[in-house]
């Protein structure tokens, strides 16, 4: 591989302008073409652009390509990249519309000796890079309860959804397969392996297909629990709520760790009132602390210098493995242990 990476982008809908515009801050990277079935959404991209998939990556022959797409079209895409040869994929997540399929995926994947990153990138947030680091000093002790409370605020009537991602409405799983997977992997990342779930779900507003609010309990071993509170029709206290999408608080023997909404990180020890800032407010005007291009300049790195990546498919299915049991735990009213998905 050059060391000036070639990338190609199929999708251009409202989440794209977030992909482009990082491939284009990297200097070792040269975008090379956008595809989309509306030809007139990738045109507006300003890069060589393409309605047929197949045939951009006959034309462009890209290093890696970027999928940014609803997980309906996801194996198609990645099918249509392996055949043409593509080693290197970026996958939007959710990552393809069932267990089985992303499985399906990985292994086509495998049998050409390419790899599938998930574009999850909430894990590359500065706070919870940030709050990782804390956690593995040991600053506040042992860690007892992590919580998180989604509150975009974006739910509510009848058009939500409808002026960025109007297919939200129609997706009969929603809060976790769309949303909550965000905190599936985070919770993953700062505290390893879930060991069981319990999930109540319900849909407020009755506009839409999914479930839009509930709450999920994680069990980890050693007692440590965590607890996804989730309502996309209510808010938080942000000038951006779609900069952290709510607010969470890390509970261990020793302090505690406070995100607020305006992505600022604060420390309090245990038995003191006084709260310490650990990270200043988010300044990015962009999405959520520049997390996309935190991801994929991960990529890239990874590609250039051989470096591990993280969020390979291969270990980001264990996260739809959870949400499979999220869903299975709300279905039945009983806590799921997992490893019985």
């Amino acid at each position: 591989m050059s060391q000036k990476i070639k990338v190609a982008c199929i999708g251009a809908g409202y989440f794209s302008q977030f992909h482009y515009g990082s491939w284009a801050r990297m200097d070792d990277v040269t975008l090379v073409g956008s595809c989309n079935r509306d030809i007139e959404k990738a045109r507006a991209t300003g890069l060589p652009a393409f309605s047929d998939l197949a045939e951009m990556l006959k034309a462009t022959t890209p290093d890696l390509l970027d999928i940014i797409l609803p997980p309906i079209a996801h194996a198609q895409a990645i099918k249509t990249a392996l055949d043409a040869g593509v080693k290197t994929l970026i996958c939007q997540k959710p990552f393809c519309r069932s267990l089985t399929e992303a499985r399906d995926m990985i292994q086509s994947a495998d049998r050409v000796g390419a790899k599938i990153i998930v574009h999850e990138n909430f894990r590359f947030q500065p706070w919870y890079r940030r709050m990782k680091d804390v956690l593995a000093s040991g600053q506040i002790g042992d860690v007892q309860q992590l919580t998180f409370r989604l509150r975009p605020g974006d739910g509510q009537g009848p058009e939500a959804y409808m002026d960025r991602q109007p297919y939200f409405q129609e997706m009969q799983r929603f809060l976790i397969h769309e949303t909550g997977v965000h905190w599936v992997d985070t919770f993953r990342y700062l505290l390893g392996e879930p060991t069981a779930v319990y999930a109540d779900l319900r849909k407020v507003n009755p506009v839409i297909a999914g479930e839009d609010a509930g709450i999920v309990l994680f069990d980890y071993p050693n007692g440590v629990r965590a607890m996804l509170d989730g309502n996309r029709n209510l808010d938080h206290a942000a000038d951006n709520l779609r900069r952290t999408m709510g607010e969470a608080l890390v509970e261990g023997t020793e302090g505690s760790l406070i995100l607020r909404g305006d992505g600022s990180l604060a420390l309090r020890d245990f038995g003191q009132t006084d709260q310490i800032e650990i990270l200043p407010p988010d300044t990015w005007d962009g999405f959520g602390g520049d997390c996309v291009h935190l991801l994929q300049s991960h990529v890239i790195s990874g590609l250039l210098n051989g470096t591990a990546l993280e969020n390979e498919a291969k270990d980001y299915v264990r996260v739809i493995e959870i949400e499979e049991a999220i869903y299975q735990s709300a279905a039945t009213g009983q806590k799921t242990a997992l490893g019985m998905v």
